[in-house]
């Protein structure tokens, strides 16, 4: 049997769907409509509808994911949220969707926009989806989708283009205006969102950029919990464990954390007051993210280039090779925590729980997907860290070290000669410079600082970093990304 409303009753499930959920009505629109929202925002809304109540459904948008769509209406809108720790996995079922669109569905998908019950619009776009320069945090004007959408504002195509699009239709109109919430993987996301929406209005329209400038506010927000992508594995193994079928599954951590800024021009859910632990509102994000994207983020990039070009396929079996997880505490210790202020944070407590998050079995997080958009991670992920420690005295060797790792993977080619299926905005400026240089790595490591959207010139200048980058990739492909780190390890015995 599938899953659905008239198979609830036979579900073995923790927590199922109950009558709040089928009063409830569309409050939230998310871009973005991914596994990792599904297994975060979605599920620790679906806690508010069922234990407070409220009209918070949530409309999800797609850009690519058709199968997604059909496989969800299929299943009246219902899935599964399967939380594993090594053999261990319990299913909760998740009824806070409405409906999933196709962002090709245009007029739909802003129907519900230009709905006055919609209170938020939250998005899951990737660091891609801003179309922005992330060097600079600037708007990328001659991105194809920004200029389709800045001449075609009622049939927009990308994130940035439909929350403009709903905003000026609200304006006109004289609808209050919804939140605009991003949970992505930005430092002071809420600040990036926000700037690129008001360079993309000021460019359509002076009036409606005024407007957006005076009566919304962008919040910022950090997310954690490790969502891999779903596997045929994990549908049987849900499958197994429900006792129905849900194709559209997700399988992640016991660990979940949601701190947001306390910045909304509308109503929102009592997300803190759940029975779901650690979603904090505060004041002040920053310090959250920070210790977020540097610790974690940065940790699971360095592994993903790392661990990929020592022939390791996950993270949990990355972590494994012992001198991967003293690598790894390393960096956290003395390469990162130096970056960080944070108060009453427990960050040896936090490390300690990062490793073993990586060690868990139950999440197959594939290295190859980690890597996918390094251009795009890259500057919030090391770069801000470097930037500090260059500053402070404080060694890059390592950080330098998962750099060399990206600028090696994105070669396209292992330490094997095969090929690498590099997915990445920037893949055939990456491989232009390789080509360029050829087998002169003083040439790549110049190719890729020239690379602006990358490396601001400051840091490009720096002759410390240079040197330590160009170090760190004469020894990869000296020695290979495995030895690499043995030898990296060993000489701090």
């Amino acid at each position: 049997m599938r899953l659905s409303q008239a198979h609830l009753s036979a579900a073995n499930a923790l927590i199922k769907p109950n009558d709040n959920n089928k009063k409830a009505k569309v409050g939230i629109v998310h871009l973005g409509f991914g596994a990792f929202h599904r297994a975060h925002q979605a599920l620790i809304t679906d806690a508010v509808i069922k234990e407070i109540g409220g009209d918070w459904k949530i409309v999800g948008v797609t850009w690519s994911s058709v199968d997604l769509q059909k496989d969800l209406i299929a299943q009246d809108s219902l899935y599964s949220v399967g939380v594993g720790y090594n053999d261990q996995l319990d299913i909760n079922i998740v009824g806070s969707i409405e409906t999933v669109l196709m962002a090709a569905q245009t007029e739909q998908v802003l129907g519900y926009m230009r709905d006055p019950a919609v209170k938020i619009v939250s998005l899951t776009v990737t660091e891609k989806g801003y179309c922005h320069n992330p060097a600079t945090g600037d708007l990328d004007f001659s991105h194809p989708l920004i200029q389709h959408d800045l001449q075609n504002i009622e049939a927009p195509k990308s994130a940035i283009g439909f929350l403009v699009s709903a905003m000026r239709y609200r304006h006109q109109n004289g609808i209050q205006p919804f939140t605009p919430m991003t949970c992505d993987n930005l430092p002071e996301n809420g600040r990036v969102l926000e700037k690129v929406v008001l360079q993309f209005a000021k460019q359509l329209d002076e009036e409606l950029y005024q407007w957006i400038k005076k009566e919304i506010q962008f919040p910022c927000t950090m997310v954690d919990r490790i969502v891999p992508r779903t596997t045929d594995n994990d549908i049987a193994r849900v499958e197994k464990a429900l006792g129905l079928e849900d194709k559209v599954c997700v399988i992640t951590e016991p660990f979940l954390q949601w701190v947001i800024e306390d910045k909304f021009v509308n109503d929102r859910p009592q997300w803190e007051k759940t029975s779901i632990a650690n979603v904090q509102v505060t004041d002040n994000v920053v310090p959250f993210e920070e210790m977020k994207l540097r610790l974690l983020n940065g940790t699971h990039s360095t592994m993903a280039y790392l661990g990929y070009l020592s022939g390791y396929e996950t993270v949990a079996t990355t972590i494994q090779d012992p001198d991967f997880k003293t690598f790894v505490r390393y960096l956290m210790d003395e390469e990162i925590t130096p970056s960080l202020n944070i108060e009453g944070i427990d960050l040896d407590q936090y490390k300690d729980q990062l490793i073993e998050r990586y060690e868990n079995k139950a999440l197959q997080h594939r290295t190859w997907q980690i890597a996918m958009d390094g251009t795009q991670k890259i500057p919030q992920r090391f770069l801000q860290t470097i930037r500090y420690s260059l500053k402070n005295g404080v060694s890059i060797e390592g950080l330098c070290l998962a750099l060399a790792a990206w600028m090696r993977y994105v070669s396209g080619v292992n330490e094997q000669g095969q090929e690498i299926d590099v997915q990445d905005p920037l893949k055939q400026q990456l491989a232009q410079v390789w080509q360029q240089a050829g087998t002169d790595l003083v040439k790549v490591v110049d190719g890729f600082l020239a690379l602006r959207s990358v490396f601001d010139q400051e840091l490009a200048g720096n002759q410390t970093f240079k040197a330590e980058l160009q170090s760190a990739l004469e020894k990869l492909f000296a020695n290979g990304a495995k030895a690499s780190v043995a030898s990296f390890v060993a000489q701090r015995k």
